[in-house]
């Protein structure tokens, strides 16, 4: 079962690589450590990039879901300073 709530959204499917990573980035700086924010965006480049660069931020993936538009859901923990 799912054991998070989403505390932000932010939608990222009206911009391209690599301003996608660069507003997903600012929108969890946002957050308090601990905190989940849903990511909408694209097929393709960003579904491929923004992820790798999440965890690699050292942030957690919880979930990442495609819906029938051709759009993904990303759902990220903010890690921790």
């Amino acid at each position: 079962m799912v054991d998070f709530q989403v505390d932000e959204t932010v939608d990222i499917t009206d911009v391209v690589c690599p301003i996608t990573f660069v507003k997903a980035k600012v929108a969890l700086e946002e957050l308090d450590d601990g905190q989940v924010l849903l990511i909408h965006l694209n097929d393709g480049e960003p579904v491929q990039n923004v992820p790798r660069s999440i965890k690699e931020e050292g942030h957690q993936i919880l979930k990442l879901t495609g819906n029938e538009d051709g759009t993904y859901d990303l759902v990220v923990r903010k890690a921790g300073g």
